[in-house]
């Protein structure tokens, strides 16, 4: 778990078949060695592709664009860009070292956090610690840039994305209750 660019979700008790899923895509994508874990966490997988994670999630689009409906297991992946120790400012020091790379000047942002695992650090303090180091404008409905931060235990992924970097592709063998 120390070292991936893609986390993946699926049900719980799915994690097999989302990995199975995840390991063909890659191989199609071109990656010959991809590298695929399991988490303590159920319902959450990891991916260390040899490729880009951005030139990834691009030719994932491509695959859905073809067939919609390719993935059976997988509801969700997400590229992380950088790895950290889950501690309040080591987090903040990378956000803050990489920011300028990716928002510009008068693009908005929105923070979004997921923690699993770890109670030490609060939802409401520490959003507000990283707002912030950031002068942008804040847009919780219609952002430019999500600034997605998971924390997994005492391992932290971060991502400077665009809404449209994160696959949540159609599933039809998932049921859902009507609301």
């Amino acid at each position: 778990m120390n070292n991936f660019n893609l986390l993946i979700s699926s049900p719980r008790y799915n994690e097999i078949n989302a990995k199975a899923e995840l390991w063909f895509t890659l191989l199609i994508c071109g990656d010959k060695y991809p590298i695929i874990s399991d988490l303590e966490f159920q319902g959450l997988i990891t991916a260390l592709t040899s490729i880009n994670e951005f030139d990834i999630i691009e030719k994932i689009k491509n695959i859905l664009l073809t067939d919609p409906y390719f993935y059976r297991y997988i509801l969700r992946i997400t590229p992380i860009q950088f790895l950290c120790e889950t501690d309040i400012q080591i987090i903040k020091d990378t956000i803050e070292n990489n920011i300028h790379k990716y928002l510009k000047e008068n693009e908005s942002f929105r923070i979004i956090l997921n923690r699993r695992k770890n109670k030490l650090i609060k939802r409401e303090d520490f959003i507000p610690i990283i707002a912030k180091i950031i002068e942008n404008p804040v847009d919780l409905d219609n952002p430019d840039k999500i600034i997605q931060i998971e924390m997994l235990d005492n391992i932290c992924g971060i991502s400077f994305l665009n809404q449209e970097d994160i696959i949540k592709p159609t599933n039809v063998f998932i049921k859902t209750t009507p609301t």
